[in-house]
């Protein structure tokens, strides 16, 4: 590895930020430095809380993790924050920049935030991620804060990149009634209802209750937060049940067993992610495939016998 690479892969690890932002621009770049980077600081990882934070746009996630961040400091505890937004169809760039709503922390040195495009990425969440969180655990940050573009049940994938699982909603709204449904229910470890000064928070908070209820009676028993995160009431409780969960996973061993999963699932996703950029690079210049494709446009040939015959042909 080269001279440059050993100084910036030194620089992250003891906390430079610069240096953050630059190996992770690598990464989502997909610069072969980037995974080589990557390689060279993971056995420095693990050691970070990480939190996912999902829900339907507008519940306030933004400013619910900056009043998280705020309260983390206060305990002396570093942050870092993956907003993962909507690509811009033009660019590919981040085009919401969720950052703006956390620009109390923007001076602050123990706070790192970044915005990455989902570059069409569905599930809400961009191939780089679980990457880009890894930097951030091996720069010496105690919590990773990860929140996906708000796209209502295809959100389920966050998952497979946080320790914790957190489901923000918002009393009086349609989305909300939505996010009930089996799907994103599954998958919280904490939900909580933000906009609390709402009048329709606590039959909310009944039907939350009513659809849980349906679920197992044994484990970890989701708990419900309200909070009015603009203000900062209901952020302590949330970070106590945060603190609980993840007591309650490493008691279990469950912990472990979760980042297993991640990591297996991302190196899947990974590989699924090659396996298709160099398939569509092959077969893009192949005039039998064109071929294939024109019979399929014609319906000569219906879809799936078209993909059966290009995996035959490359199989061979």
């Amino acid at each position: 590895m080269a001279d440059t690479e050993q100084t910036l892969a030194q620089r992250l690890m003891a906390g430079d930020k610069r240096a953050l932002a630059r190996a992770i621009s690598l990464v989502e770049d997909d610069d072969p430095e980037g995974w080589a980077l990557v390689r060279e600081v993971y056995p420095h990882t693990g050691g970070a809380a990480v939190v996912g934070f999902t829900g339907p746009p507008g519940v306030g996630k933004s400013t619910l993790i900056g009043a998280l961040t705020k309260l983390e400091r206060e305990r002396g505890r570093t942050v870092a924050v993956l907003s993962i937004d909507p690509s811009s169809p033009f660019t590919q760039g981040a085009l919401l920049g969720d950052r703006i709503r956390l620009s109390d922390h923007f001076l602050d040195p123990g706070v790192f935030i970044r915005s990455m495009a989902n570059r069409g990425a569905l599930g809400g969440l961009s191939e780089a991620t679980l990457q880009a969180a890894l930097l951030m655990d091996a720069s010496g940050r105690d919590v990773v804060l990860l929140e996906t573009v708000g796209v209502g049940q295809a959100e389920v994938d966050i998952i497979d990149h946080a320790d914790t699982v957190v489901l923000v909603l918002m009393p009086g709204s349609g989305d909300s009634i939505q996010a009930l449904k089996a799907g994103v229910m599954e998958i919280p470890d904490v939900i909580v209802v933000n906009k609390a000064d709402h009048p329709l928070t606590d039959t909310m908070v009944r039907e939350i209750k009513g659809v849980l209820a349906l679920g197992p009676r044994e484990g970890w028993q989701v708990p419900i937060v309200t909070t009015e995160a603009a203000r900062g009431d209901g952020v302590e409780q949330l970070a106590q049940k945060l603190a609980e969960h993840h007591d309650y996973i490493e008691a279990q061993g469950t912990l472990s067993e979760r980042r297993r999963r991640n990591l297996m699932n991302e190196v899947l996703a990974i590989a699924t992610f090659r396996m298709r950029r160099d398939l569509e690079a092959s077969v893009r210049a192949d005039p039998a495939v064109k071929e294939l494709l024109d019979r399929v446009v014609s319906r000569e040939l219906d879809p799936a016998s078209a993909a059966a015959t290009i995996l035959e042909g490359r199989a061979r």
